[in-house]
């Protein structure tokens, strides 16, 4: 049989049908988990959400979703007619600026998209996945752990904004003071910040349960704080706190041309576990 696409106008109905299929892999769908937990349990967050499933002899062997303005995220597609099957419904019923997903489906989803408009797709980032078990705790770092308070809100406005136009410039961006917002009321993401002798020096945000998971990001220190353990050490204490709550793992995203977080990440006990492309759909 073919394989056949159906599309979901509910998280629920999306979950229910596909989150057999994706726990299988959990750390490599630990963004599509995420983002369903928290479209289920804070609507407003996302609204509109699009969903996507494809469907081969009775069972799920592939999903999307997307949370608009922002790109469509691919789940791991193991077949090249499986990706046809979801390039094309995409292609007929979307208009994602671009995609986040594994490397080969992602491209593969960029060069149908450029065989349907005419116009090229651009390679905006390469990114891996991490998963961590067990924390290797860092070399200690002056300072401690916080969770961020009200009175923090300037402060996370204007690093979730640095953090954006570092790390993500291609994405649409949140709005810094609401995106501020949303971590303080835990709309399905906590902020954690390092102090040091009364400074604040790092940040770290956690957030998108999966079944047994959850992942921490984003990660920033301001570029003049950078080299002194701010961000192991903070990064190392929100994960242990997730396993300390009873997560079995925590999951991270790294950009591959950052080779320093790559490493200090590994260093505290994340392994990758797949590599993930960014592209972008010009307009025009």
């Amino acid at each position: 049989m073919e394989p056949t696409v159906q599309r979901w106008m509910h998280v629920q109905d999306f979950l229910d049908a596909a989150g057999d299929f994706l726990a299988v892999r959990e750390a490599e769908h630990c963004l599509l988990f995420g983002l369903a937990s928290v479209i289920a349990a804070h609507p407003e967050v996302y609204p509109g959400p699009r969903f996507w499933t494809v469907h081969e002899d009775g069972r799920v062997v592939a999903a999307a979703l997307r949370t608009p303005p922002h790109n469509l995220v691919l789940s791991q597609i193991d077949e090249s007619r499986w990706l046809a099957a979801l390039a094309n419904d995409v292609l007929e019923s979307d208009d994602a600026p671009g995609a986040l997903g594994p490397t080969a489906a992602v491209n593969a989803l960029a060069a149908a998209w450029s065989e349907h408009t005419g116009r090229s797709a651009a390679l905006a980032r390469r990114e891996r996945i991490f998963r961590l078990d067990r924390v290797v705790p860092p070399r200690p770092a002056p300072g401690h752990i916080r969770e961020a308070e009200e009175r923090d809100r300037a402060l996370l406005a204007e690093w979730f904004a640095a953090f954006n136009a570092e790390a993500t410039p291609d994405n649409p961006p949140t709005d810094p003071a609401e995106h501020a917002d949303r971590f303080l009321r835990r709309a399905g993401r906590v902020a954690y910040l390092w102090d040091d002798a009364g400074e604040t020096v790092a940040l770290a945000g956690v957030g998108g349960l999966t079944p047994r998971g959850i992942r921490i990001g984003p990660a920033y220190t301001p570029p003049h704080l950078r080299g002194r353990g701010y961000a192991s050490n903070l990064v190392a204490a929100v994960t242990q706190l997730q396993l300390d709550a009873g997560r079995s793992f925590c999951f991270l995203f790294t950009d591959l041309a950052n080779p320093t977080s790559n490493h200090i990440y590994q260093l505290i006990g994340y392994a990758p576990v797949v590599d993930v492309d960014q592209m972008q759909f010009p307009a025009s």
